[in-house]
């Protein structure tokens, strides 16, 4: 292959592999919350929406009451959600039940940390529990107003 090629090709694969800035921006890396506390601590599935006016953050939690789900801000710029409780295995009514088949995700605690944009309001911030999913809705700080412009005619 010729050099242009070479390059062309390296381009479309970073670009293909590379997280788009929208996205990125929420992200906070596993490796800095690898602490003791956090061991066994499961990550929640996100969908994240950026509309005009607020961030929405879609999670699905089976199981888990609202009053199992804790969502803070921590530093004015990280949104925290986790899961103080564990979702619990129904037992068999009659005496002798068992399983005989264990498909669905074991019982644990879950954790997810966004770093929030710096149009996000921090104090701002509403959660709603319905139907096992978690929405968390971060409304943004209003877009700076324009600078008026004036036309001086020079004399």
């Amino acid at each position: 292959m010729s050099k242009v090629g070479d390059s062309n090709v390296f381009d479309a694969v970073s670009h293909l592999f590379s997280i788009p800035e929208s996205i990125e921006k929420f992200m906070i890396h596993s490796r800095v919350n690898d602490t003791n506390e956090n061991k066994g601590v499961g990550s929640i599935p996100v969908d994240i929406l950026d509309t005009s006016k607020e961030y929405i953050f879609h999670m699905d939690v089976p199981g888990l009451s609202k009053s199992d789900i804790q969502v803070t801000v921590e530093d004015e710029s990280t949104l925290v959600i986790k899961s103080g409780g564990k979702r619990k295995r129904e037992d068999g009514e009659e005496e002798g039940c068992r399983y005989i088949r264990l498909e669905r995700r074991a019982p644990q605690k879950l954790m997810r940390k966004f770093r929030l944009p710096e149009n996000a309001n921090a104090s701002a911030v509403t959660a709603k529990c319905e139907n096992g999913v978690l929405t968390v809705v971060v409304e943004k700080h209003p877009p700076p107003p324009k600078p008026k412009k004036i036309e001086v005619t020079v004399s």
